[in-house]
């Protein structure tokens, strides 16, 4: 079997975006048979929610869409994720410049904006300070397709 394609999702505090995106990225996979073909996971830019589950909120918005994230803990990125993943994805364009700090530099081009492979780039909005999970769930979807889609 071929080397699985390593993807890590990144915001500041992942309890919110990045493990949203971590979980629709999986649901998406398993939904079109390519689960075996990943290994998806998710980390923060902080280490302020270190240990914390999925923010209400996000864990509920997910389970909307029948998905869930149960025993999902926030954990901080370091740099040894550079090595570690194929892909770097990011929520907005200063954790892009952000990431690129914590490992060193991205020699690779393994880290970008999720929403870079969409066809409207763009920052998706932290929903903990919005209160629009709504619109970050769909975000990201479109992001998470886009990405899958790219071949």
């Amino acid at each position: 079997m071929a080397e699985k394609v390593r993807v890590l999702f990144v915001c500041l505090g992942n309890i919110c975006r990045s493990p949203m995106a971590e979980f629709i990225c999986k649901d998406l996979l398993e939904k079109r048979g390519m689960a075996q073909e990943y290994f998806v996971s998710s980390a923060a830019l902080s280490d302020e929610e270190a240990g914390n589950p999925v923010y209400p909120p996000a864990r509920a918005e997910l389970a909307r869409h029948g998905i869930s994230c149960e025993g999902k803990r926030a954990r901080q990125m370091t740099a040894a994720d550079y090595d570690r993943y194929d892909y770097i994805l990011c929520m907005e364009a200063y954790q892009v410049r952000a990431a690129a700090r914590v490992c060193g530099g991205d020699p690779r081009g393994k880290i970008a904006r999720l929403s870079d492979f969409t066809a409207r780039p763009h920052d998706i909005a932290d929903p903990w300070y919005t209160r629009d999970f709504q619109t970050a769930f769909a975000e990201i979807e479109e992001g998470v397709r886009a990405f899958l889609d790219r071949e």
